[in-house]
């Protein structure tokens, strides 16, 4: 079947089970033996690999019947294969001593392509309550943006589906039926929220958690350690706050944050406020009053206005704002420099 909205061919589910040559590679221009040696994970992939019994369910099953299903990869440079769909399989061959597996070829994919792939084919074969908040933040991340571009994500959505069908029936005409799905007048945040029967508060939640939750926290919020909600607070701080915190949390394993202390968290960092002091006394369970003389000088700052007499005494009509805006900024630069320097020689 070719897609001629994302420039590859992908053929559909019953293709799989043609017949094969004498060596037993199928005999399909889309489906290859690969070595499995040159195959390497997807960049970036974003959910965890198989373990424990589930793992052991799947080498046994390899073992047993070899790899059914083929995966689905990507050619790079020098003979080299992306795995998109199938790390799982490729990890039970490899324990069972497999050295070559059959293989769906997938040319010319963008990246954004490359990661839906990833993210559909997994979902097809795992129940998304199965999977750790940070998996579902990224499949829902991803998926949002698929349905932001709706045209040309609706038709790869569509191959994907008919790959991985449980009963490799494809209809001549699933393209429209699946097109059809996506007529209603539905934003992105509607149509992943409608996709994955979550509500679009919870969408927009791991939306935030995916663009804006630091990488660092991914294992702290998987294990429970940082409850769903509290992680949700802690994406609104800033960058360098979020690196502090965690900083605390990693050296102070006893320190635990609960949603209330997410809130202050959040609150102290969006006001500019927040030390790593404040920090340890919030996760401490501490009480931490707000700085009323910074937040007096903050208030009178932001309420100060330079009348026009003033300014005409030093500027002209020519200077731009931009001009005078600089101007006064190297001015108080340059006295509070000198105005301390002096402060200091007097002290000596």
């Amino acid at each position: 079947m070719k897609n001629t909205k994302t420039g590859f061919s992908m053929k559909g589910y019953n293709d799989f089970f043609k017949p094969t040559d004498p060596d037993g590679i199928p005999k399909d221009e889309n489906i290859r033996k690969l070595e499995i040696g040159k195959l390497i994970a997807f960049k970036n992939h974003p959910f965890k690999l198989y373990e424990g019994e589930r793992l052991n369910d799947m080498v046994e099953s390899v073992r047993a019947n070899g790899v059914i299903m083929p995966i689905i990869v990507r050619p790079l440079d020098n003979g080299i294969y992306e795995i998109l769909s199938g790390h799982n399989r490729v990890e039970a061959a490899k324990t069972v001593g497999l050295e070559t597996i059959s293989a769906v070829i997938c040319e010319d994919l963008s990246d954004d392509d490359a990661l839906l792939i990833v993210t559909e084919t997994n979902l097809m074969q795992r129940s998304f309550s199965d999977l750790t908040h940070s998996e579902r933040a990224a499949a829902v991340a991803i998926h949002h943006r698929a349905n932001k571009n709706q045209g040309k994500r609706t038709d790869l959505i569509n191959e994907i589906e008919n790959l991985l069908k449980n009963n490799g029936n494809i209809s001549n005409n699933a393209e429209s039926e699946t097109s059809a799905q996506f007529v209603q007048k539905l934003d992105a945040r509607d149509k992943t929220a409608q996709n994955y029967g979550l509500n679009r508060g919870t969408i927009s939640r791991y939306l935030r958690l995916y663009e804006n939750l630091s990488l660092k926290y991914t294992d702290l919020l998987d294990s429970g350690e940082i409850p769903f909600i509290a992680a949700v607070e802690l994406s609104y701080m800033s960058k360098t706050d979020q690196d502090d915190l965690n900083d605390i949390l990693r050296s102070n394993p006893e320190l635990k944050v609960d949603i209330k202390k997410a809130e202050l968290l959040r609150k102290y960092s969006e006001d500019k406020e927040l030390t790593v002091k404040m920090m340890e006394d919030i996760l401490a369970g501490i009480s931490v009053k707000k700085n009323k003389k910074k937040a007096r000088a903050s208030l009178a700052v932001q309420s100060l206005k330079i009348g026009g007499k003033i300014l005409s005494k030093y500027f002209t009509a020519e200077d731009t704002p931009a001009e005078i805006e600089a101007e006064l900024i190297n001015a108080l630069e340059y006295y509070r420099t000198h105005k301390n320097a002096s402060e200091t020689n007097q002290g000596e």
